[in-house]
């Protein structure tokens, strides 16, 4: 299905209820609305107007439509940070961020928690069984502009609570931390500084620890909110909106209360904003890369176990990223069939209507100002009657490969990464996009979790292996691959003692007894038989009597295994990743499809999709009796095919 989010309190009421027809003829089924309108709810403080509100829920409703309510915790009002400054959020060198925008809060401060309670209850009281309300979604894209973390007075004074529950002894957490480097060691819980602000770089362990208590805060935090909504509006379900490669919280931590992951999809703005390559930001310009809606989806289908939904598509420029173009024509539709085709259960565009003020006025909505429909808009519309045409979608089926994610990898990897270009989802995107380039269908797999049934198990890196990791990977019964860094680290962020990859060595004899990072332009050769390619930002130096299936240039092992487990001791460049992915798929038994760099499938169930993202047109690779339910066997640029 699809949705929207709209701002009534943004336009004439007398607009409503054309909006909402208009909405309804489109193929509209959900709206999202509230999630920053708590000076319009509560203009000063006691002082409540809910009545705009009521009448919005009410028009909505009366046209057919469902609302997806939303807590406004986002975007606290002035007069509250007037009366409660310490709510506002420090950044790490020490100065308030002020009010102005949004996110201005920090989830430590005790009347921040209050103050949520009271809203939310409020609202959840007042409008938790109205017939038109569906759904909540809490507060908005957490962690976003760098608010995950706050170093203020509050902040300082919870994770020293956070400490004494973790380590109960001073002596317990100077052991963990090895504060005994540098003459670090703390008297007592309440001498232990916030982890910025020092000469040079303070202790990793302790910057570890600052992260993983910010995460528990962001988890408590939606909690608080879910636990008032089920209280006061049984029957609904709760969700909330994430955003793309997102890295500051333990997202599967922060959705377990949640009924499914929401997350807001901008393939434009984050490809201008990624990591890539110039030369590939520019290729991939007006369509985005293949892989970055796709890598998402399938992460935010695993973090809600099993279910998303996309709150927010793009569906034409934006306005935050460095460069904001229009999508190329074609690709708003072909992205919100890739949503569908990674099992997304509703698409809601943002937003409704641009709005011709304030920050996000460049921002492109279905219409224009004016009230006229947007290209994006136009295309919208084409999605909703093939929607409507195709019919009710089959459901999702497991993978045959999976790729292990852990968000404590990537807080060490940036805490230390040994190299300014190791960036943990630079790495996990690559290995998901070869094997895209191969054809399979991918699930994304929390680390620790079960791994029945996949084929091969794919483990860009996992730093630290924890007990449930190890003995979900000692488990499985697929093929694995381990990638550079693995066991590289201890939970306290030590080198194990018996050398990397520490108990990774129970599955695969080895050791490494040398690391090092290769500055952009330095790179070894790698070879091995009828391939041949480079490490690039990272090689190992193994130690190990198995088996070498690639050896570096200098005779050193680069890729070895024991014929089901394997080690690949360097970050590789794209093609010889590709290589390594589809001899492992080969010996696991699954058939290798080499695609064009901008073409992609995604099985559904029973029906195939086909996306290109090129300019040249494609032909499907789908036997004569193939059913097309959408285009054809030639798949035009920008396009979309689906066959059963």
């Amino acid at each position: 299905m699809l949705g929207v989010c709209y701002y009534p309190e943004h336009w004439p009421e007398p607009w409503w209820a054309e909006d909402a027809a208009a909405m309804r003829d489109l193929g509209i089924t959900y709206v999202r609305i509230g999630e920053f309108a708590w000076s319009r709810m509560e203009p000063a403080s006691g002082t409540y107007e809910w009545g705009w509100l009521d009448r919005a829920i009410d028009v909505l409703g009366a046209a057919g439509l469902k609302v997806v309510l939303c807590t406004p915790t986002a975007t606290p009002p002035q007069w509250l940070i007037d009366t409660y400054p310490g709510i506002l959020p420090v950044d790490r060198n020490g100065r308030t961020r002020g009010f102005g925008s949004r996110r201005h809060y920090s989830t430590s401060s005790p009347d921040w928690l209050r103050e949520t309670r009271r809203i939310v209850t409020l609202m959840a009281e007042r409008y938790g069984a109205h017939p038109a309300v569906a759904g909540w979604q809490t507060d908005n894209e957490f962690g976003c502009h760098d608010t995950t973390v706050s170093y203020g007075p509050h902040d300082l004074a919870a994770f020293r609570d956070w400490l004494r529950r973790r380590y109960q002894t001073p002596e317990a957490l100077n052991e963990a931390w090895g504060n005994v480097f540098w003459s670090m060691e703390a008297s007592g819980f309440d001498s232990v500084p916030l982890p910025v602000g020092a000469v040079t770089e303070t202790n990793p362990a302790a910057r570890l620890d600052y992260q993983r208590f910010a995460s528990a805060q962001m988890a408590a935090y939606n909690r608080l909110q879910v636990e008032i909504i089920r209280r006061h509006s049984p029957g609904r379900f709760v969700t909330h909106n994430f955003m793309a490669f997102f890295q500051a919280f333990d997202h599967f931590a922060v959705a377990e209360p949640l009924d499914f992951a929401s997350w807001d999809s901008y393939p434009l703005g984050a490809l201008e904003v990624s990591s890539l390559p110039e030369t590939e930001r520019l290729r991939w310009a007006e369509t985005s890369h293949p892989d970055i809606p796709a890598f998402n989806h399938d992460l935010y289908r695993a973090v809600g176990r099993g279910r998303f939904w996309l709150m927010e598509h793009q569906p034409g420029p934006v306005n935050w990223a460095p460069w904001n173009p229009v999508p190329a024509a074609g690709v708003v539709r072909l992205w919100s069939w890739q949503c569908f085709a990674h099992g997304a259960e509703v698409l809601s565009y943002f937003r409704w209507r641009q709005a011709p003020f304030a920050q996000e006025q460049m921002h492109a909505g279905l219409h224009l100002p004016d009230r006229s429909r947007s290209p994006g808009g136009e295309e919208a519309a084409q999605v909703a009657r093939e929607l409507a045409a195709l019919g009710p979608l089959p459901p999702m089926t497991q993978a045959p490969v999976a790729i292990v994610i852990d968000y404590e990898a990537a807080w060490i990897a940036q805490i230390q990464p040994q190299g300014r270009d190791f960036r943990y989802f630079d790495l996990v995107f690559q290995w998901y996009g070869a094997l895209r380039r191969l054809g399979v269908d991918v699930d994304i797999v929390q680390s620790g979790a079960v791994l029945d049934g996949y084929r091969l198990i794919a483990v860009p890196t996992l730093p630290y292996v924890s007990d449930a990791a190890l003995a979900a990977l000692r488990e499985a019964d697929g093929f694995i691959l381990f990638g550079p860094r693995t066991g590289s680290k201890t939970r306290d962020f030590e080198i194990p003692s018996s050398l990397p990859p520490g108990p990774v060595q129970e599955l695969l004899p080895l050791r490494i007894r040398q690391v090092g990072s290769l500055r952009p332009g330095l790179t070894h050769a790698i070879i091995g038989e009828g391939v041949a390619g480079e490490a690039v930002r990272w090689r190992e130096w193994l130690e190990t009597e198995l088996p070498a299936g690639l050896t570096f240039g200098d005779g050193t092992k680069a890729l070895v295994g024991d014929g089901r487990q394997h080690y690949l001791a360097a970050w590789t460049d794209d093609g010889l990743l590709i290589e390594v992915m589809a001899r492992l798929l080969g010996q696991a038994g699954l058939p290798v499809m080499r695609l064009p760099e901008g073409v992609r499938l995604q099985r559904r169930g029973r029906l195939t999709f086909a996306f290109n993202f090129s300019g040249e047109a494609w032909e499907a690779p789908c036997v004569e009796t193939a059913h097309f339910r959408i285009g054809g066997r030639t798949v035009p640029p920008r396009g979309v095919s689906c066959w059963d």
